[in-house]
């Protein structure tokens, strides 16, 4: 059974930095990609950056770029996402999700396995 965790959200102050990590288990494709998201209440999720497994491919939402790093570590099937900078904007619910075997970018339609998200509140 596959098993997606998202943990590191929190509450920080504006300007402050965040490391999100997404643990991926019971997955048996050998090539897939992470990605990350983030939603507002009411909201459609956004997409924010993607990871492909097999050669570290990435892509980010143009919105994203510049604050936002991805990174992965194979070896222990995890997959961070560094937030620098953060802003009141940046609060969300944050997800991760993991595509069906096939490499994928940032349509949350490309992405099959999702985490229950973790709640990142920047405070002004």
């Amino acid at each position: 059974e596959v098993h997606v965790a998202e943990s590191g959200g929190g509450l920080v102050q504006t300007g402050g930095s965040l490391r999100l990590s997404c643990i991926v288990s019971g997955f048996t494709f050998e090539d897939y990609s992470v990605g990350w998201f983030r939603q507002y209440p009411g909201k459609a999720r956004q997409a924010i950056s993607s990871i492909k497994r097999s050669d570290g491919t990435t892509h980010y939402a143009d919105s994203m770029k510049g604050r936002f790093t991805i990174s992965s570590d194979n070896a222990r099937n995890v997959v961070y996402l560094y937030m620098n900078n953060l802003r009141p904007e940046d609060t969300a619910l944050y997800y991760c999700a993991i595509s069906d075997g096939r490499p994928a970018r940032l349509g949350t339609y490309e992405y099959r396995y999702w985490g229950q998200g973790t709640q990142v509140t920047v405070t002004s």
